[in-house]
């Protein structure tokens, strides 16, 4: 896969947010152009894990995170969960690759049964239908077999399934630390270039 110009990032009401958010800073740093969709759960998970309280309308937490990180116009768009006119709404104008991070139990079955009730189920049953990378995060333990056999039956059909998981080999000194670890896991299945970490055998 060759670096994506366009990525949907969804947040759902998972625990996990600082994946969800440095993945966001890692892509808009690498000047990959963001569709940044995020449920209501999302935004009480924000508050809770992040301390921080997002404004009700997409268009205003588009406004803070311009300003938050200095963006150029175009770089991120912001979509509510009932903006059916969003760009990744259709398979005409699909986004190169989807990111659904954290990922909620909820939102893994409902994508795994091909549900479109928001738009982040629709913009998920549209990269698959069109062929486009789907990385699924889920958040949470242990799993049920119900959850088990979701994640089959999506892996079943191309969608990467990537638990939080970080690796300790690289003796992590912080919880930013195994933040990244993650998300660099997640970069890499974008082809998005990063050195959030040094790499296994790697001793430059």
């Amino acid at each position: 896969m060759s670096q994506p110009q366009r990525i949907t990032l969804a947040l759902t009401g998972a625990s996990g947010m600082p994946y969800g958010l440095r993945l966001l800073e890692c892509l808009l740093q690498a000047k990959v152009q963001v569709y940044l969709l995020y449920s209501q759960a999302a935004q009480i998970v924000i508050k809770q894990e992040i301390g921080e309280t997002w404004p009700s309308r997409a268009k205003e937490v588009e406004a803070m995170l311009h300003t938050r990180y200095g963006l150029a116009n175009g770089l991120l768009q912001v979509f509510g969960r009932e903006e059916w006119f969003a760009p990744v709404a259709s398979g005409s104008n699909p986004a190169d690759a989807m990111v659904i991070c954290p990922c909620t139990m909820g939102t893994l079955a409902a994508v795994a049964a091909g549900m479109s009730d928001n738009l982040i189920e629709r913009a998920a049953d549209v990269s698959i239908k069109e062929g486009k990378k789907l990385i699924v995060v889920p958040r949470e333990t242990p799993y049920s077999a119900l959850h088990l056999e979701n994640m089959l039956k999506l892996a079943r059909l191309g969608v990467c399934i990537l638990p939080p998981n970080p690796g300790f080999y690289h003796h992590p000194q912080s919880v930013e630390a195994l933040v990244d670890f993650v998300v660099a896991r997640i970069l890499d299945q974008l082809a998005v270039p990063h050195n959030l970490m040094k790499r296994w055998g790697d001793v430059t």
